[in-house]
């Protein structure tokens, strides 16, 4: 399936994502979970995540953070506080600096507590979007705050999307392990 541009298809791909994400997730080994990852052998993994993530933790934790920044942004601007997506300092250009801070900000966060916080922020971004309707998600100018994009847009990005590139990272991992 394409990247999803209707609330049934949102919905779909943001759960089959969760569930195939779990799956793996609950098939790593204790090896896979006790080593750090290490991409630096693999040239083409440039971005700075490869370098920024060591662990299950650290992603957990990610996906958790931009379910946040998502759920703010839309309740604050439901509210009448017009706020934009990401948070004062940080833009589209310098967003990796905000995950490098997501990042130190739970070093101390155990395993168990990022994936309890994930799995709630999971089901809040899901709840939060079965309350638009279609036309509230997927057309452009419903809502001001949204900018020139779709409010729909969004939600792929912090859920199927995003749950796609921890399984990408997981799988890289997995393979260096082997």
């Amino acid at each position: 399936m394409g990247r999803p541009a209707t609330k049934t298809d949102l919905l779909t791909a943001a759960a089959a994502n969760y569930e195939k994400l779990n799956t793996l997730v609950s098939g790593l080994t204790e090896k896979e979970l006790s080593t750090p990852f290490d991409f630096s052998g693999d040239e083409k993994k440039k971005e700075a995540h490869w370098k920024r993530d060591k662990n299950l933790r650290d992603i957990f934790i990610h996906l958790y953070e931009w379910h946040q920044l998502l759920l703010n942004w839309v309740h604050s601007n439901q509210n009448g506080n017009n706020k934009p997506f990401l948070p004062e300092p940080y833009n589209w250009k310098t967003y990796g600096d905000m995950n490098v801070e997501f990042w130190k900000k739970h070093q101390s966060t155990s395993l168990e507590d990022a994936k309890n916080m994930f799995q709630k922020s999971h089901n809040e971004v899901i709840k939060l979007a079965e309350t638009f309707s279609n036309e509230e998600l997927f057309s452009k100018g419903v809502y001001k705050w949204v900018g020139g994009s779709a409010l729909g847009s969004y939600f792929v990005s912090v859920t199927a999307s995003h749950y796609d590139w921890a399984m990408k990272k997981l799988k890289a991992h997995r393979k260096n392990c082997a």
